[in-house]
């Protein structure tokens, strides 16, 4: 792990940007010297790391006292992105503005997505946790498709957060029987984008015997901040 930038920030959360290989990503570090918990994020389906929600989140996120951690999928970000990635971002937008049926489209883009994934964020996640000032045990917030998979494959994780509001492919709805770590499960209530029985009956299917769901109005971006406030407490009932 090459870190290639760094600043102190108002709250003083240290950021930094770093290389491991071929994979950029973002390291949130609070201020106390004591090791502190690692919360892995990730945005749905893949978005940059530097979209502006996922970089709010998780500078608030360490500010409570966790390092956080981020890297760009293969082909979105700062990765290249293959003429497969784009001709499936463009068949998307296209059947999007036509009104057509998109799930077929997600499966053949998000499924490879989150395989590819999620072998880099256990490379990230081996290399994180031999820094200075950071320990175990590992919380996971974001990106639902790639937690529930490294949830299953990673068993480190000891709890996740998770957004309702992106494409879970068929694979993955099935895995997350497997799923038995603690889970806070986030749905907008009015997520265009996202069926809210198909949300409802994710959470049914997870296999944990502490699973949460916290229901809000509105749209796909209207999540209440609060709720960063109530993640951020479940994850120190199970990371601290």
């Amino acid at each position: 792990m090459h870190f290639t930038s760094e600043q102190r920030l108002d709250d003083g959360v240290l950021e930094r940007e770093f290389t491991l290989g071929e994979i950029p990503g973002t390291l949130w570090t609070p201020e106390s010297a004591a090791p502190a918990p690692l919360i892995l994020m990730a945005h749905n389906n893949g978005l940059p790391r530097r979209e502006p929600r996922l970089v709010a989140r998780a500078r608030r996120t360490a500010a409570y006292g966790y390092a956080v951690a981020t890297i760009d999928a293969a082909g979105c970000g700062d990765r290249p992105r293959s003429a497969g990635d784009e001709r499936a971002r463009a068949d998307l937008r296209r059947a999007m503005r036509a009104g057509e049926p998109v799930d077929e489209i997600f499966e053949s883009f998000i499924g490879p997505l989150v395989e590819k994934a999620v072998p880099e964020w256990r490379t990230a996640l081996d290399a994180l946790l031999s820094l200075p000032g950071i320990g175990g045990p590992v919380g996971y917030s974001g990106w639902t498709a790639l937690g529930i998979r490294l949830a299953v494959a990673e068993p480190r994780i000891a709890a996740a957060g998770l957004f309702a509001g992106g494409y879970v492919p068929r694979a993955q709805r099935e895995e997350a029987r497997q799923v038995t770590v603690p889970l806070l499960l986030l749905l907008q209530w009015d997520d265009e984008g996202n069926p809210r029985q198909r949300a409802l009956d994710l959470f049914d299917a997870f296999g944990t015997k502490e699973k949460t769901l916290h229901a809000n109005l509105g749209g796909h971006t209207g999540t209440p901040w609060f709720e960063l406030d109530d993640t951020n407490g479940f994850f120190g009932r199970h990371l601290r």
